[in-house]
């Protein structure tokens, strides 16, 4: 949560941005091994982590660790190619590569730079569906008054209406200074929740222990796939976060050593959620934990920390759309279009996990391993031995097909459930 994938950051110039000025125009100071460590984990772990037991019951538990542990492998890997690219394209003279657009403007121009800020704004605007999706349906859980309606609207409906104006207010605001500091608080009840689940997930299996599914079949693998991609999903804050570190002959590992707890606390908290509930575990795993003070507690946080966070995580997608069609001034009613837009994708998905799915497959996948190859074997091509460009070839490929495939199984599902 907080910044977890947000791809770009404000900074009001005296000066509107032009198309092709940085997303990212501030320095900051130098960041010690620490707290790079703790910038990854904040830059990737966010709300997807509440759909993984989910995921794990149907794919399997077996099938779920490896799942996240060749998502998180392939995850680095491609983070490490946006670094190595942008690290020769500087050597080579270039000026200093802020953001991910950057780069891809410089390796492609503006093709290159118009298809990462479209993945941008898709995957930043899904993870806003999916803040919403888990408000309305959390809310809709924790107060069932027995009447599937309210005042003739269905609850999740009504939630999503009544959230609206309040975003239209905080998606308003131009500076991010009187909102950055939720992202800390947000992040430290998203790891307290978790360790709320994953404790109450241990003592309800060893009360019910029940029957448990190693591998769920061929048919859920994409399935999976995908909502492990967008659970991962950071690489847009990745050439940022190495701009801030002082130690950037070090990053790499520290790079490493952060995917590597991300991926054990994601096998973990994936696994413990289907032990706990087997068949019965729900697409947001708070939702399986009752209704006890703990819980309600645990789930209205979790609302509170979304409903701040959505402004945060759409600052991207107004920066780019701002830039691209109001010559990046600031627009009201622009961004009052966005949040609405936003808002009726929301009411028109069932499902949490499966939409999670379905980002993570059609965006996600593009975003975080099909440009990064793409992009690192454009600039290293002439350097490369045959390895290497089979790899980094290897990888688009199966990011294309994963995508193309992980999309239409994930429109499956999430048709499958309305019907």
């Amino acid at each position: 949560m907080g910044f977890e994938k947000e791809a770009s950051s404000s900074s009001q110039a005296l000066n509107p941005p032009t198309e092709n000025t940085p997303l990212l125009t501030k320095s900051p100071k130098l960041s010690s091994h620490p707290k790079t460590f703790a910038n990854v984990f904040i830059a990737v772990v966010g709300a997807g982590v509440l759909g993984l037991p989910y995921t794990f019951k149907k794919t399997g538990w077996v099938f779920g660790i490896l799942m996240i542990t060749f998502v998180s492998i392939l995850t680095y890997h491609c983070m490490m190619l946006l670094v190595l690219t942008r690290r020769k394209l500087e050597k080579e003279g270039f000026c200093k590569i802020s953001s991910f657009g950057d780069l891809g403007f410089i390796v492609c121009g503006p093709i290159g730079k118009f298809s990462v800020d479209a993945m941008i704004v898709l995957s930043q605007a899904g993870f806003c569906v999916s803040y919403l999706i888990f408000i309305a349906n959390t809310l809709s859980n924790l107060f069932n008054f027995d009447n599937p309606q309210i005042l003739g609207f269905q609850p999740k409906t009504l939630y999503i209406w009544g959230i609206f104006p309040f975003q239209l207010g905080l998606n308003s605001i131009q500076t991010l200074t009187h909102l950055a500091p939720l992202s800390i608080f947000a992040d430290v009840v998203d790891l307290g929740a978790m360790g709320v689940v994953m404790v109450e997930d241990v003592m309800i299996f060893l009360k019910e222990k029940p029957n448990l599914e190693a591998f769920g079949g061929l048919s859920v693998v994409l399935y999976g796939v995908g909502v492990a991609v967008y659970a991962f999903e950071g690489i847009g804050m990745v050439l940022p976060l190495e701009s801030e570190t002082a130690d950037k002959k070090n990053f790499g590992k520290i790079l490493g050593m952060s995917m590597g707890f991300i991926a054990l606390m994601y096998g973990s908290f994936g696994a413990l959620g289907c032990f706990a509930f087997g068949e019965e575990t729900k697409d947001i795993i708070t939702t399986n934990l009752g209704k006890g003070w703990l819980s309600t507690f645990v789930q209205l946080g979790l609302c509170v920390n979304l409903f701040f966070t959505f402004p945060l995580m759409m600052n991207p997608v107004h920066e780019v759309v701002e830039r691209r069609f109001c010559d990046g001034k600031f627009s009201f009613w622009l961004r009052w279009v966005l949040v609405l837009g936003v808002s009726l994708v929301a009411l028109s998905v069932p499902n949490f996990a499966d939409f999670l799915s379905l980002v993570g497959s059609s965006v996600c996948i593009v975003l975080g391993f099909v440009l990064p190859s793409l992009f690192h074997l454009l600039v290293f091509k002439t350097e490369m031995d045959w390895k290497w460009v089979v790899l980094d070839g290897g990888i688009v490929v199966l990011g294309v097909i994963l995508g193309i495939s992980g999309t239409f199984s994930s429109l499956m599902e999430i048709f499958s459930v309305k019907g």
